[in-house]
Formats: structure tokens, sequence, C-alpha cells
């Protein structure tokens, strides 16, 4: 199965948060961040959803399972 491509890190990095800090404010782990990261681990929904929340995002505008993008029809 293909990882799932995200920008987390970029958007972590850009507001100059640790992965520690991250966690924090998903209560997540800083292992679980890292993990997300990496593309080890697909969160769930729900936290996605915060995720998104907490970057003022659209799912899919963080999170890319190589299918979204490009042309539809």
């Amino acid at each position: 199965m293909e990882d799932m491509k995200n920008r987390l890190k970029v958007l972590r990095a850009e507001r100059d948060w640790s992965q520690a800090e991250l966690g924090a404010r998903l209560d997540v782990s800083r292992q679980a961040v890292n993990a997300i990261e990496t593309g080890k681990y697909d969160p769930s929904l729900p936290l996605a959803f915060r995720i998104a929340r907490l970057f003022d995002m659209a799912i899919e505008e963080i999170f890319d399972d190589e299918f979204t993008g490009g042309n539809h029809g």
C-alpha cells in the first residue's frame, strides 16, 4: 500500500512548532506526530479533522492519498 503523503511537517515548520508542541495541540504523542509526518501512520478521521481545524485548512489540502488532484474527467 502506498504511504499517504501529507504536508504536516511543512505546516509545522512554518509555525516553528516542535513535534512535541504539535502533539500537545492535537492531544497526541510526539511519536504519533512523527509517524504521521513520515507516512508510517495514517491519522484517524477525527484526528485528521483536528489537524485540519488547527491549520485552518481542508483535510485534502494537508493529506494527499495520491488520487486527489489532477484531472477528474
